[in-house]
């Protein structure tokens, strides 16, 4: 029994890496259950058992589409198969709008009857990733509102639009702007200021639920806010019931010639990103809006 082919495809469907075998053609001779239910749970199943798919032309086709994943497995295991590398080693994130997870690919070599195969092994290395962000979240957040900083802001955004863009849904981008907080500065003080961006900072963290959203202090009294696989038409619900919730707050600025208390002017806009979509565009549009809003007399969402 142990030294038998059933006893052995047991043990391989036992583990909970996911594991296939290819030829040098790159065609897929042998599919872990592991592999399979992972490829049913994420809708990415190519046939019922994959077996007899080319593994490499899968990744070319996702490569095409502007996928990162595809284009560095490709090369990858091109590599292995004609012996420039010994092995390939790849770490990559497989976040959903609702979850984040990263994985680890692995290409091995080995020989039978002469004919040369190649192992690829993807591990959830998720667990070992968010203790590593944990670590390094300090450095990625602004230090007087707690929301995260322009560094970060910058690095979700071309993440996001990336992500939307290769599986061909739409982001907004919210930018929001204190209306007239110089006037609030020069009355109440700097502290008060201070005290009333971090007021700003703690609301703006109860809009961004999900791995797909981010807020952030973009700069001086101007937030941001992303939302990833979300529509113009319920980006703008959200933006709404923001500019209530920060009148609610009743933040005094007396001298503010619009009303006696803190409002802001939200920029918004949507755009479902391709391949050669441009962080500074969608910034550049969302900018915009946020003039028109100011323009049309200020605490207002334009979009």
């Amino acid at each position: 029994m142990e030294t038998s082919q059933e006893f052995l495809k047991l043990i391989l469907d036992s583990i909970t890496e996911h594991i296939v075998v290819i030829d040098e053609e790159g065609v897929i001779r042998f599919v872990n259950k592991s592999w399979s239910s992972f490829g049913i749970s994420n809708e990415c199943v190519v046939d019922s058992t994959w077996k007899g798919t080319n593994y490499i032309d899968v990744c070319d086709k996702a490569a095409k589409m502007g996928d990162e994943f595809g284009t560095k497995a490709g090369e990858g295991i091109r590599k292995v198969i004609q012996k420039k590398e010994s092995i390939f080693y790849f770490e990559y994130p497989c976040h959903s709008p609702d979850e984040k997870k990263w994985f680890m690919m692995r290409v091995t070599p080995f020989q039978i009857n002469e004919n040369n195969y190649f192992v690829i092994l993807h591990q959830n290395i998720t667990e070992r990733k968010l203790a590593e962000e944990e670590v390094t979240e300090l450095a990625r957040i602004d230090g007087l509102t707690g929301v995260s900083n322009r560094r970060t802001f910058d690095e979700f955004l071309s993440n996001e639009m990336k992500r939307c863009a290769r599986l061909n849904k739409p982001i907004c981008l919210a930018i929001i702007d204190m209306d007239h907080f110089k006037i609030l500065n020069d009355t109440y003080g700097h502290q008060s200021g201070d005290d009333c961006l971090v007021k700003i900072g703690e609301l703006l963290r109860n809009f961004s639920n999900r791995p797909s959203d981010l807020c952030a202090r973009y700069g001086g009294e101007e937030f941001a806010l992303i939302w990833g696989d979300t529509s113009l038409e319920k980006a703008k619900t959200f933006a709404n019931t923001l500019l209530s919730r920060i009148t609610e707050l009743n933040i005094p600025n007396v001298n503010s010639p619009i009303k006696s208390y803190l409002t802001a002017s939200i920029g918004l806009i949507e755009v479902v990103p391709n391949r050669n979509s441009k962080e500074s565009e969608l910034i550049g549009k969302a900018d915009n809006m946020l003039y028109k809003a100011k323009e049309n007399g200020r605490n207002k969402v334009e979009c």
